[in-house]
């Protein structure tokens, strides 16, 4: 990826006032209309200014003259840890809208079913823990990822090694989101991501040298060092100062920005020599379900970074070039978060709909809920292999109440088992579904 060129610097001189009397009607109100909704980067609003055959430099000096009401976020004395933060209404519109769907104390059964919940969430902790290692480089399809996790088999590679990390990370923090947030804490998450990847570094010990860069993976050009060893220990005493709203400032910070805030801080100090991408998401995690933000644990918002990751480094880089303006990190993953909202919704709606399929198709039959949509699986895939150690994961329930559910359909014709190791598989019988259509 090529570094965004720097964003220019405004002259103290510039007449802003007459720059607005000179543009057109539109001109005038896209100026702000844009800066409102899209809150551009410099890049966009240089191309802009080709179209109205106006001066780059003037148009980007009105812009960043318009976002005079910037806030100023300190987080630390040292060099480089003073930002900023607008509020447009983009950002205003996203945070309303989360507001009202992703907190409550209700937990309404009509967002997640409440007989479906224990299964969501496992599986929601799984696709965000395959999706956070994808994007640090994992090389696995989800569903040989998922296929390992629901069966407890042992990783056969350092690829799969990340992804039961960061589940056993996001199980961690569901297990632990009432907890402050200390650096010891973060070290410990650090420590799980880590586990059995790294061999040269100790898991949940800070870097202690300065050759870390984040560079770009195609050309090796680097895109942004962070700051030496030596700050490390105040740089994150501060970032575990602001995640626990220690940190006072002169207006109200919403707690999702907070939250998003506490993500890019971790991947801007790096403290670690591994896994800074990975243990900064889980800190974002971390933050909103402390905070009430409930249903955020039954979304995967890295599978949504996964598909745009020139955005997410894009949105890095914007805030470091245009003067540390961590509106551009924030509105992105606003976007990120919902769209992460939109695909649980239809995900819930499309699992319902097989569900209540199944149900209709079994209404008869002595099946208990998780048979038929263990039966409606196979419905859709009649390749499907089974194991106890699966369906207890996959279910949240007991090892005996697995077995006892595998070998009812195997005692009813629709399972066959085969020994594999030490484990038994239960395969569908060619005739699976005559025996199903006869019940």
């Amino acid at each position: 990826m090529k570094k965004p060129e720097k964003v220019p610097i405004v002259s103290k001189n510039f007449d802003y006032a007459g720059f607005l009397e000179s543009l057109s009607g539109d001109q005038f109100r896209l100026l702000f209309e844009l800066n409102d909704t899209k809150y551009y980067y410099y890049d966009k609003w240089k191309y802009l200014a080709a179209d109205w055959g106006i001066s780059p430099q003037k148009l980007w000096s009105a812009v960043k003259t318009a976002r005079i009401g910037q806030k100023s976020l300190n987080i630390s004395p040292a060099l480089g840890f003073s930002f900023k933060i607008n509020i447009p209404a983009v950002v205003q519109a996203y945070l309303h809208s989360f507001d009202l769907n992703l907190g409550g104390n209700l937990q309404s059964d009509t967002v997640i079913p409440s007989e479906d919940k224990d299964r969501y969430l496992i599986s929601s902790l799984m696709e965000e823990a395959i999706a956070s290692s994808q994007l640090e480089g994992a090389a696995t399809t989800r569903k040989v990822a998922k296929e390992m996790l629901e069966n407890n088999r042992k990783p056969r590679n350092q690829s799969e090694q990340m992804i039961l990390n960061n589940y056993e990370v996001m199980k961690w923090i569901v297990a632990n989101k009432e907890e402050p947030f200390t650096i010891e804490r973060i070290k410990t998450l650090q420590a799980i991501i880590t586990k059995d990847t790294i061999h040269e570094d100790e898991p949940g010990a800070f870097r202690t040298t300065d050759d870390i860069n984040v560079v770009d993976v195609q050309t090796g050009a680097i895109l942004y060092t962070p700051p030496v060893a030596k700050q490390l220990d105040d740089l994150m005493h501060a970032l575990c100062q602001f995640t626990n709203d220690e940190l006072k400032f002169s207006f109200f910070l919403h707690p999702i920005a907070r939250g998003i805030i506490s993500h890019f801080l971790m991947g801007y100090i790096h403290p670690f020599p591994d896994g800074n991408g990975r243990t900064a998401r889980a800190l974002f995690y971390w933050y909103l379900l402390k905070n009430g933000y409930w249903l955020i644990e039954y979304m995967s918002v890295s599978r949504i970074i996964l598909n745009s990751k020139a955005q997410y480094a894009k949105a890095y880089l914007h805030t470091e070039q245009d003067d540390n303006d961590l509106t551009y990190f924030i509105i992105y993953n606003l976007k990120c978060i919902d769209k992460a909202l939109v695909e649980l919704r239809h995900y819930i709606k499309r699992k319902t709909a097989e569900k209540q399929n199944a149900l209709t198709l079994l209404r008869h039959t002595s099946f208990n809920e998780r048979q038929v949509i263990i039966l409606q699986e196979l419905m859709v895939d009649s390749t499907l292999i089974f194991t106890v150690q699966q369906v207890q994961n996959k279910f949240g329930v007991s090892n005996q109440t697995a077995r006892n559910d595998l070998n009812d359909l195997a005692e009813q014709g629709i399972f066959e088992e085969r020994r594999s190791g030490h484990r038994i598989q239960f395969l569908p019988k060619p005739d699976f579904m005559k025996k199903i259509m006869k019940k």
